[in-house]
């Protein structure tokens, strides 16, 4: 007599958690994925006068491209003038669409608006905080920034007011009116640009300093790796979630011919995971964003 085969039970996918949560997970990346925001490419030079966020505030010419210098300040005034245009461009997609926002999105502009708040007062405050006094000590002055100081108080007011106006209206979105945050920016606008711009000559202008390290000492390249360490933490720090999605999504790697199409010098896979994991936590805000991939979009609020 043969023995008794025991047949075992077939097991279910419901058994199998990891096959539910696999398409699962892949199905929200898909939809939450900034990667697949699908806004049209825009060229700001031949888009037929269509708004963009190169205006109202101009953008900075980068030293380096201007002036082809490659010391150590030109080179860190060129890092900082392409830091502050993702932020200036911030500004910009903020000022020309909050007006054009639909009432079901309102939401969604209020924490991209309140992120440009937090990436520029993080800046601010880690540049008096640590940029600031590091270069004074490679240069033996505590004088170079006096100008910087004033400009910078002179749009902190209205900064803070832009802040205060949003977080009044953020759990009531329905009640957020996109004139008034425009005649809030219209408050430090000029200030405001006038120190974007001014600050990237006065950190250029350092080359010529009695005390500015001579090419090729070991002075020079302690000079060199304050500004690379400088920049390399100061997006990072101010929140990964939310600030470093935010300075991607607003690069224009097109400008200037491209020469900047790889800046910041982040691996690849390391940007596209920034921008597309760490980015999809609040994806519903990158819609308003001025670029995408590295080029300049549509802006999504814009009739």
């Amino acid at each position: 007599m043969e023995p008794t085969v025991k047949l075992q039970p077939r097991r279910s996918i419901l058994d199998r958690p990891i096959l539910i949560a696999i398409p699962i997970l892949i199905g929200l990346f898909i939809t939450r994925s900034p990667f697949f925001m699908s806004a049209p490419t825009l060229d700001p030079v031949a888009s037929d006068g269509q708004l963009w966020a190169n205006t109202p505030i101009k953008l900075v010419t980068t030293p380096q491209y201007e002036t082809k210098k490659t010391d150590i300040f030109t080179t860190g005034a060129t890092h900082m003038a392409l830091l502050h245009n993702a932020i200036l461009r911030g500004f910009n997609s903020i000022y020309l669409q909050a007006p054009h926002v639909k009432p079901t999105e309102k939401h969604d502009f209020i924490g991209y608006s309140l992120t440009w708040h937090k990436f520029v007062a993080s800046h601010h405050d880690d540049e008096e905080a640590t940029l600031f006094p590091k270069v004074e000590e490679v240069l033996k002055d505590n004088t170079i920034w006096a100008a910087t100081h004033k400009e910078h108080e002179a749009f902190l007011g209205g900064l803070a007011k832009f802040e205060k106006y949003l977080r009044g209206v953020e759990p009531r979105p329905a009640e957020f009116d996109g004139t008034e945050l425009v005649k809030i920016m219209d408050g430090f606008r000029d200030s405001f640009e006038a120190h974007f711009q001014s600050e990237i000559g006065t950190i250029a202008r350092l080359a010529d300093h009695a005390n500015a390290p001579k090419p090729g000492t070991p002075e020079e390249a302690a000079a060199a790796a304050t500004f690379k360490s400088w920049g390399k933490s100061t997006v990072t720090k101010a929140g990964t979630l939310d600030v470093v999605p935010f300075f991607l999504l607003n690069l224009d790697g097109t400008a200037e011919d491209g020469v900047w199409a790889n800046w910041p010098p982040i691996p690849a896979p390391v940007k596209w995971g920034l921008v597309n994991l760490a980015g999809a936590y609040h994806s519903r805000w990158w819609k308003f964003s001025s670029c995408a991939g590295g080029r300049p979009r549509k802006l999504h609020a814009l009739p």
